[in-house]
């Protein structure tokens, strides 16, 4: 790793993280805050090991911190490597609830309903990390609510995948506090060798190579009033988000980014779609889109391409399940369209990865 390298030579770090609103490629510290003290728990000194990443142990008290997402993944990899925890990301995300959003957190703590709540981090998501779009859809039966990951190639995905998903299930346990479970808890990786730690924690049914990373709960629940409901709070929390979303700015083509992964999870990623799910016409979410110098359909190929990606690389999904999932009428069409992406073709593309990892692995088996 970079970073380990420059501080066993004495040469200088990456630059420290900066108090700011939440720049794309950045994420805040604190849904990671209690890595020191996991560390800690395995033996490990965890101060040695955060400077290989530009990071110190006060850095770990201040959760509005800002740190580059993918040297944030990479950090993770090393706690794994370090203390011989596979699923060091579930324990991370076991110790963290709804007050790691910071007031969009505190804006769904106090929102009247479920549904509320949800309709909070949908639409304010972005300004606890820019990288990742959550949703929820709701049919006669359940809600599921979902979590999808906007970068595609970086280290360490699992454990991620494996954060979120336990954030995720803390908030809805608070937010729901009448003692139901979720029916279902999805997870956007491949099926970890040991299960027993997903089992203990989330206690309902598991599903693995998921197309996106979430939680179905009954449908009943979306307008019961939450037991967290506090009317004045949640007045406070609005004004201040307001303010955080008009300091952080929010053109078009970001807000269709965002959007698109849900709308390929639900296989309805047309334009008409996304023009009614961003509040616009047809016509004038084309006009705005050329204005930014782009189009719905160079957006739609770009969430392909990521979504392809990321289920190539992260789950055993076969290519045929891959193009249902992104909307194309058979495999072939899914590999004509990666090929022209990346030059090769997904069942290619993701054979030379898996033999990254390998190498990645025994490299590290014989540092």
């Amino acid at each position: 790793m970079p970073e380990r390298a420059a501080a066993l030579r004495g040469d200088k770090v990456p630059e420290a993280p900066v108090r700011t609103i939440v720049a794309k490629g950045m994420v805040r510290m604190a849904p990671t805050m209690a890595v020191p003290s996991l560390l800690r728990e395995y033996g490990v000194d965890p101060a040695p090991l955060l400077v290989e990443f530009g990071l110190t142990l006060a850095q770990f008290d201040d959760p509005e911190l800002t740190i580059p997402y993918e040297r944030r993944s990479r950090m993770l990899l090393r706690c794994v490597e370090a203390t011989g925890c596979q699923y060091f990301g579930l324990l991370i995300g076991q110790r963290a609830g709804l007050s790691v959003f910071g007031p969009v957190g505190f804006l769904m703590q106090s929102a009247p309903t479920l549904r509320a709540a949800l309709d909070v981090i949908v639409q304010s998501f972005r300004l606890h990390n820019p990288n990742a779009a959550t949703e929820y859809f709701v049919t006669d039966d359940y809600v599921r609510f979902s979590h999808t990951i906007l970068r595609p190639d970086f280290e360490g995905r699992e454990q991620i995948v494996d954060m979120s998903a336990a954030i995720m299930f803390n908030a809805m346990r608070v937010l729901c506090a009448h003692g139901g479970r979720p029916t279902e808890v999805r997870l956007a990786r491949a099926r970890p060798a040991d299960t027993k730690p997903y089992q203990r924690f989330f206690q309902s049914p598991l599903t693995y190579d998921a197309r996106d990373t979430g939680l179905m709960v009954p449908a009943e629940w979306l307008d019961r009033p939450l037991p967290t409901a506090d009317p004045l709070l949640h007045l406070m929390m609005r004004q201040r988000v307001a303010e955080l979303a008009a300091q952080a700015g929010d053109d078009l083509g970001s807000r269709l980014r965002r959007l698109l992964p849900s709308l390929l999870a639900a296989r309805g990623a047309s334009v008409a779609d996304a023009a009614q799910g961003l509040g616009l016409t047809v016509r004038t979410l084309n006009r705005r889109l050329a204005a930014e110098g782009t189009s719905f359909a160079a957006l739609r190929n770009e969430a392909r391409y990521a979504m392809a990606r990321q289920l190539l690389r992260g789950t055993a999904m076969q290519v045929s399940e891959i193009a249902e999932q992104l909307g194309y009428a058979n495999a072939s069409a899914l590999t004509t369209a990666f090929r022209r992406w990346s030059g090769r073709g997904p069942a290619e593309w993701r054979a030379a990865q898996n033999r990254s990892i390998r190498r990645a692995g025994r490299s590290v088996d014989r540092s």
